[in-house]
């Protein structure tokens, strides 16, 4: 699951929404939006991201929140170290070889870290 496809799922969930009634109403298939949420789909677009916030009339730091987190959820990345040095790069692959097996809380503590929440 994507952070883009969490939210709008616990956005439908708090608003007592059905995957099939929101997917009419933003004239989505119900299948392309449950594997939007599900993310097994790239990221969104610009203006779906768009229609989705008016959808739930999300204004200011939500409706910004949300583009954040459409910009963050591309399930199948790419990272290219060509360039940098080889520590940047032993670090980009042995976070991939790794991610699967990490904790929630390391991950939660990696990601502040790498944000520069911590120190």
């Amino acid at each position: 699951m994507t952070p883009f496809g969490d939210k709008v799922r616990a956005l439908r969930a708090e608003r007592g929404l059905t995957l099939k009634a929101m997917a009419a109403d933003l004239e989505l298939s119900p299948a392309y939006l449950s594997s939007l949420e599900h993310g097994h789909r790239g990221r969104p677009t610009e203006a779906l991201v768009v229609q989705i916030c008016e959808y739930f009339n999300l204004i200011w730091d939500d409706y910004e929140e949300m583009h954040r987190l459409a910009r963050v959820s591309h399930p199948k990345i790419t990272v290219d170290t060509s360039g940098l040095t080889p520590t940047h790069t032993e670090l980009a692959n042995t976070l991939a070889e790794k991610i699967a097996d990490m904790s929630e809380q390391d991950a939660t503590a990696m990601l502040a870290r790498l944000r520069g929440d911590l120190f």
